[in-house]
């Protein structure tokens, strides 16, 4: 979370037929488990809830990225692999092929409700700017609270208990350590998910996945994983444990990947990966989608055009389809 804005994507449902018609059947998808639409929420309709639920924007943002990687699919990017952060592994899934749109809906739904009646209002997450060996030195006397994320060299996120996290900013103003909150009020990948252990997986027993026709990389083992491994349990795991980001982009840099897309209303990440590639002194780009409060077709022509100066083949085709042959 983090790259959510009011207004996401509304103007791609009228401007890209690609966008709008895997919003049309996400929505869908999400009908059997919220009580509001999806695009009401998009398109900021009068008596639309907002994104501050987290019930609300994680479906919301998970709709988001699967229709934003389903725009540059239609521009003739199919990727080579897919990599998801946190709920970001249910999109992930969803556009490798391992899950069905409703299995995914579901997931995405149920755990972000979950969240909602379980977590919400108990804890908290800092984003903290230096490696991951000196904020475990300043975890150590801290009790209640715990490393949720590495996202880079210099970006890691500490989720627990807000005490902790308190004397966590507290100790980092006094040590001159870039550290902010992260505006959420639950525990994400901490102890506190671990109430959860019975009840989500059997919330979401059922769900079938399976051998996507796209690999999927998961950032729970920093490793391939198996799509038939994408059952319930599994999505307990990802919102309990690390989520290994760092780890699993330096394996695919390393393994020839080049050209990183963060398919989200705004780059979050985009400053880890390259940051990791950097690190390891590679030549590979990581690129954004839309902008915050940038959200048109404009934007999405110069995230592929961004992508088409990197050396990566663009389909212009759907880009200019309304014109007309002139005879020369």
């Amino acid at each position: 979370q983090g790259s959510q804005w009011a207004g996401m994507g509304a103007e791609l449902l009228d401007a890209s037929p690609a966008f709008a018609d895997r919003v049309a059947a996400c929505e869908e998808a999400l009908a059997p488990y919220v009580d509001w639409s999806l695009t009401a929420v998009l398109r900021q309709e009068e008596g639309a809830p907002a994104l501050d639920r987290v019930d609300v924007v994680q479906p919301v943002t998970w709709a988001v990225m699967v229709a934003l990687a389903e725009v540059w699919r239609a521009h003739g990017l199919r990727p080579a692999a897919v990599l998801g952060h946190s709920q970001g592994e249910i999109a992930a899934a969803a556009v490798a092929g391992a899950l069905s749109l409703a299995d995914a809906a579901r997931i995405v739904a149920v755990r972000s409700r979950a969240i909602a009646r379980e977590l919400s209002g108990h804890g908290g997450m800092v984003a903290v700017t230096a490696p991951h060996d000196e904020v475990t030195a300043l975890l150590a006397d801290l009790p209640g609270v715990c490393v949720a994320a590495v996202n880079g060299p210099s970006s890691v996120v500490v989720s627990g208990d807000t005490g902790g996290l308190d004397t966590l900013l507290a100790a980092c103003e006094e040590q001159g350590v870039r550290a902010r909150r992260v505006p959420v009020d639950y525990a994400s990948h901490s102890a506190h998910v671990d109430r959860l252990a019975e009840s989500l997986p059997a919330a979401l027993d059922g769900i079938e996945p399976r051998d996507g026709d796209i690999p999927f990389f998961s950032t729970v083992t920093a490793d391939w994983h198996p799509g038939t491994g994408l059952g319930a349990a599994y999505w307990h795991r990802n919102l309990r444990g690390t989520v290994r980001l760092e780890e699993s982009l330096r394996a695919l840099v390393e393994q020839g990947h080049d050209v990183f897309v963060e398919c989200g209303p705004h780059p979050v990440l985009t400053v880890g990966i390259e940051d990791t590639v950097a690190a390891l002194g590679a030549d590979a780009v990581a690129l954004g989608s839309l902008r915050r409060d940038d959200g048109g077709p404009a934007r999405v022509l110069t995230a592929l055009a961004a992508a088409h100066v990197e050396g990566v083949p663009v389909d212009w085709r759907p880009a200019v389809s309304h014109g007309t042959a002139v005879d020369l």
